[in-house]
């Protein structure tokens, strides 16, 4: 009897310390989930499995039924559609808001706060994430268009389907700049690889990025679901965004 019991608190403690949950993740948000990840982690116990990819996409995924627990978009009308239709349980909350940055690996580029560099014919290709669902991509479109160099450049435009091929475009020269995350530039990962700089937030829509709790994440993880929802808006996570270079609301 003593042995059963034994058995039983045993496994009742490898279940809880190999739990996982599904995050699908928008890509802007990459490298910041993964200190994220580790500090729950560290807290919990619990293991969190990030799907990167594009907020549109993952939406799409979503309404078919993918197994995803926590969906963390790079807006708030995507998680908001999810909730309308019933496949998320909370209204969106924004945990954070995004900073658009031009960057390149280039030598000898120059940056102008207007971006007439752009049209420059040294700049042959300009990458920007897939504006139709990327939430960073219809920024970049906003911003262009602000300064009326769209139509002078838009045949110079290659999209990456998120932020993720499209930062690959600009680290790799594929393409001589693009528009990306402020969190991916200063990033441990990609920090010190060419140059970069901030586009006037005021020239786009704000970047407020919102999480819910997916249907799917209560049904089969609900504790495991919130404890990771409740984290990301806890002060310790709130310190990992802003070194990421987000904006958070409150302290």
């Amino acid at each position: 009897m003593k042995f059963l019991k034994f058995t039983i608190v045993y496994l009742v403690f490898i279940t809880h310390t190999y739990a996982q949950i599904t995050l699908a993740v928008a890509a802007n948000v990459q490298f910041a989930m993964q200190q994220l990840k580790e500090e729950f982690k560290k807290e919990t116990g619990i293991d969190a499995s990030i799907i990167i990819g594009s907020s549109g996409q993952f939406t799409a995924q979503i309404k078919e039924g993918a197994p995803y627990d926590i969906f963390i978009s790079a807006d708030m009308k995507y998680p908001n559609s999810l909730y309308q239709s019933k496949l998320a349980i909370n209204a969106p909350k924004v945990y954070a808001s995004g900073s658009l940055v031009i960057w390149s690996v280039k030598k000898g580029i120059k940056f102008d706060n207007k971006l007439n560099f752009l049209l420059l014919d040294n700049i042959k290709r300009i990458a920007i994430a897939n504006p139709t669902i990327a939430p960073y991509g219809e920024a970049a479109i906003e911003v262009l268009k602000h300064f009326n160099i769209y139509d002078k450049v838009k045949d110079k435009l290659v999209y990456g389907e998120s932020i993720s091929p499209t930062n690959q475009f600009i680290v790799s020269g594929a393409a001589d700049a693009g528009f990306t995350a402020k969190s991916v530039v200063v990033s441990p990962q990609m920090k010190g690889k060419g140059v970069w700089m901030e586009i006037d937030p005021s020239v786009y829509s704000p970047i407020e990025q919102g999480c819910v709790i997916l249907k799917y994440g209560i049904d089969h993880h609900k504790k495991d679901s919130i404890r990771f929802y409740n984290f990301l808006f806890s002060q310790k996570a709130k310190n990992i965004l802003r070194n990421f270079g987000y904006q958070i609301i409150g302290n």
